[in-house]
């Protein structure tokens, strides 16, 4: 079959070398792709928002099959004109992709469908907005209704950061529409979890799970970013925990969806937070995470175009879908200044650890220029380690970080360092 995987980054990469473990397929386009995609799919310079171009695209070659995966193209209803296309899609329809498009909206269904998550109130008017938060406990969460490259949640610790969030999402408009409305919500202490789900809409099969690294700095400090880094499994998600999530939050999730005419057939990503009252939804992403897929894809024994493909079909009820009992940590290496100003165009020097035992190295911000390769974006690559123990898989993920170069390289040298040991 020939495929065609939408997106350009770590996750995409990911995604893509999965992909072509599968007999099935014959070829395999990256619309637009990056660097470390370029000797593994032909690469189309696509952008993912470009979507008439890329169902032009998929008409032109007779694609049989799409992948949607960054949560734009998915919002603004790509996966719906594919299909009108006559392509074939793993991702959601547009309808089901609000859960992620809208906060507020996923807050309601929450609500509606008594889905546990955190007190919260929505507001349009930055006045009323301020008002609230003067009566508000600290910390509060701030956060854009709309989409924002997963970087517009803010933790005010007080009032003058929480003016601060304010102006920046409604007045600033930093995130363009996507802040003119906005969500406060009560700050839930535990220990967050991702846990990553394949669904045909009736049927769910959660994913290993996975620990996140959203904060910019060390010790989960500094601005928000994409992610700078995840291990999987997550040690503190238990078997006990997991059938509680199942049962209260997973199915109960995507029924609502369905009930609302809203089927979910994809990807869907759980953020959660275990709390001492027990698990809660901090987030839903409409597609695969970033960089949890790079942690957990690794770990996946069965065909993943093989499950792709009975998603569609909903037929997800009769795959087993088997992960590896191994463990993964994924670094990501940036430019220095990101998620704010960075630089680009530095040519990067792998030095071999692509080669290093265990090690796989998936391009997020990379270019391939006259046969070298360059940053081109915040984050640049994701280096992940695969080994039988979080501890190893760690420390053999940083060994693989010390090999490469490029200039202005951040990175922070705590990923998966600071859990737990059993």
């Amino acid at each position: 079959m020939r495929v065609m995987a939408v997106g350009g980054g770590g996750r995409e990469h990911a995604i893509v070398k999965k992909l072509l473990e599968s007999s099935r397929i014959s070829h395999l386009y990256a619309l637009p792709g990056n660097g470390g995609m370029a000797g593994e799919a032909e690469c189309i310079n696509i952008a993912p928002t470009d979507i008439d171009a890329m169902v032009s695209f998929a008409k032109a070659r007779n694609v049989d099959f799409a992948v949607v995966a960054p949560d734009n193209p998915l919002v603004s209803g790509a996966v719906d004109r594919l299909q009108e296309a006559g392509v074939r899609c793993f991702g959601p329809s547009a309808g089901a992709a609000a859960i992620e498009g809208s906060k507020i909206y996923a807050k309601g269904l929450m609500q509606k469908y008594g889905i546990p998550t955190a007190r919260h109130k929505a507001f349009d008017d930055a006045d009323k907005a301020l008002d609230y938060l003067s009566i508000h406990d600290y910390p509060a969460v701030i956060k854009a209704d709309g989409l924002a490259l997963g970087k517009g949640v803010f933790i005010a610790e007080d009032m003058g950061q929480a003016q601060k969030a304010v102006a920046a999402l409604m007045q600033e408009k930093i995130f363009g529409a996507s802040g003119q409305r906005i969500i406060i919500e009560e700050y839930l202490h535990g220990v967050e979890v991702s846990v990553l789900a394949f669904t045909d809409g009736n049927t769910i099969i959660p994913m290993v799970s996975a620990m996140d690294h959203k904060r910019a700095g060390e010790g989960d400090t500094g601005p928000n970013t994409g992610g700078m880094g995840a291990i999987a499994p997550n040690p503190y998600y238990t078997d006990e925990i997991a059938a509680v999530c199942t049962e209260r939050i997973f199915k109960p999730t995507i029924d609502a969806l369905r009930s609302e005419s809203r089927r979910f057939k994809g990807c869907i990503y759980f953020g959660l937070m275990l709390t001492a009252q027990g698990p809660k939804v901090i987030e839903y992403n409409c597609r695969f995470g970033d960089p949890e897929t790079q942690a957990v894809l690794p770990l996946l024994e069965t065909d993943l175009f093989e499950i792709m493909l009975v998603v569609e079909e909903e037929r997800l009820d009769e795959v087993q879908v088997k992960f590896s009992g191994d463990s993964v940590c994924c670094v990501v290496m940036a430019s220095e200044g990101y998620p704010d100003k960075y630089s680009t165009g530095c040519p990067i020097n792998l030095n071999n650890a692509a080669g290093m035992d265990g090690i796989t190295i998936f391009h997020a911000g990379t270019k391939l220029e006259n046969g070298r390769l360059f940053t081109s974006g915040g984050r640049v690559l994701g280096v992940t380690a695969r080994a039988a123990s979080a501890a190893e898989a760690v420390e053999k993920a940083y060994a693989a970080v010390d090999r490469i170069e490029f200039e202005n390289a951040y990175y922070r040298r705590d990923i998966g360092r600071s859990l737990r040991r059993d």
